[in-house]
């Protein structure tokens, strides 16, 4: 095909890609495709599988914490889509016992360059054990206001609606701003979030204000008491 649309044909003799001696045995039979080894991987369910795993750990050793992240979101009858990882809360004090808990159960401890968290590796799935949320340490009040609710059949406590919008919001910043990730989570919970404490927490800060004001325009939430 020329730049102007008209077909033309080849001015040159097509190369040779591949030359082979002639035996006298017959031709070599093509190799056939390898067969799939399995069906595509299901990550949401590998995320929910850790998550369940993890739950059940700090349960058992009686560690105190709370679900959070996208898992959280999920429990709280948000969507099932989930392609991150699993995160939890826990007491910064916490954080040297639960990681020989984990260790315990035969489960890497990584320390990343963050010294807010701690990582570790569940069902090929990425985990972490968090004990600031939008850099604040996580205390015990937040933690007592976690509901506990079914993780796909495992109960363990996770984060209120509230604390999780909470801290969702309060993380954006110049450098981090992706209200489209949260916006669907905002629509999923709205009902049950105390929007006047997010605002009292977090509203005059310039990008969670922004924010709020979108969920205002897109009625997801109610106008601010006394504003248009």
């Amino acid at each position: 095909m020329t730049h102007n649309g008209e077909d033309t044909a080849p001015l040159t003799r097509p190369e040779v890609t591949e030359l082979r001696l002639a035996s006298d045995g017959p031709d070599p039979q093509p190799t056939p495709a390898p067969e799939p080894s399995e069906l595509p991987h299901d990550r949401s369910q590998a995320i929910l599988e850790a998550a369940k795993q993890i739950g059940a750990l700090l349960k058992r050793a009686g560690h105190t914490f709370a679900l959070a992240g996208s898992v959280a979101v999920y429990a709280h009858g948000g969507s099932r889509y989930l392609q991150h990882d699993a995160d939890f809360a826990i007491l910064p004090e916490d954080a040297e016992a639960v990681a020989t808990t984990l260790r315990e159960a035969g489960l890497g401890v990584r320390t990343p360059p963050e010294d807010w968290l701690l990582k570790t590796t569940c069902h090929g799935q990425n985990v972490d054990i968090i004990f600031a949320l939008a850099h604040q340490p996580v205390t015990r009040e937040m933690l007592d206001r976690a509901h506990v609710l079914p993780v796909d059949s495992v109960l363990m406590p996770v984060l209120c609606p509230t604390d999780l919008i909470h801290s969702l919001i309060s993380a954006f910043s110049e450098h981090y701003c992706d209200f489209g990730s949260v916006l669907p989570v905002a629509r999923a919970v709205r009902e049950k979030v105390d929007w006047d404490a997010v605002r009292a927490a977090c509203g005059d800060q310039p990008m969670p204000a922004a924010f709020l004001f979108l969920l205002e325009r897109l009625n997801v939430i109610d106008a601010q008491e006394g504003q248009p």
